[in-house]
């Protein structure tokens, strides 16, 4: 049984006085363990389907299942990574990290002990009381990513997260998401445009064709 599947997604935008079909039955198997890198040309749709398995967005059609059992909203196993990090400001770097499982219910000691791990994975631990305001942009991915890991999601959902950084900084995090997905062995949809990167990240690459994508 696939860990994640999508049969036939269709999503529709109102443009003016028409509509507009962004995803034209877009059909998708992971397994679990997988490092899925979705690729295409701008405006095909990737993003908006990743938010579609998220549940951020609803689908006109077709259907998602999560271990075989269908999926209509938002789940703690279903976590999004987002291009531009997403982070809150007015809170230091642990909080952010530490945000999901506050929310959880989870005493600050344990939610303390769980973040230490994921703020040493991404590098982080030197900068646990620094504002996020006060970090560079690929930094502030780094948190974001952290953010996500500590809720142990059994999907991670990545939103072209390292596209807004320049190209030495991007390197250096393909190498570590690597890295961290060797060590988690988390289920993984990655979108980017880069077909580079995906091939450097991916265990599997599904491609997109142009709108409507299928």
């Amino acid at each position: 049984m696939a860990k994640l599947e999508t049969k036939g997604i269709v999503k529709y935008f109102k443009h003016e006085s028409h509509e507009l079909t962004a995803l034209g039955g877009v059909d998708l198997k992971v397994e679990d363990g997988d490092f899925v890198c979705l690729v295409g040309p701008s405006g095909c749709g990737k993003s908006t389907f990743l938010r579609i398995v998220a549940g951020l967005e609803t689908p006109d059609d077709g259907e998602i299942l999560f271990d075989g059992k269908p999926v209509t909203t938002t789940g703690p196993e279903r976590i999004m990574v987002f291009q531009e990090g997403a982070l809150f400001p007015w809170l230091k770097v642990q909080d952010n990290v530490e945000f999901g499982l506050k929310m959880a219910g989870i005493p600050k000691d344990e939610r303390a002990q769980i973040s230490k791990r994921y703020l040493d994975m991404m590098q982080l631990t030197k900068f646990a009381n620094s504002f996020t305001y006060q970090l560079s942009t690929g930094m502030r991915q780094r948190v974001a990513i952290a953010r996500a890991l500590v809720m142990d999601p059994d999907v991670l959902l990545m939103d072209e997260p390292f596209a807004a950084l320049d190209a030495q900084t991007r390197d250096l995090l393909l190498i570590e998401m690597q890295l961290i997905w060797e060590k988690t062995k988390k289920t993984i949809l990655f979108v980017t445009h880069n077909v580079a990167e995906a091939a450097v990240l991916g265990t599997k690459v599904a491609v997109f064709s142009n709108r409507p994508s299928k």
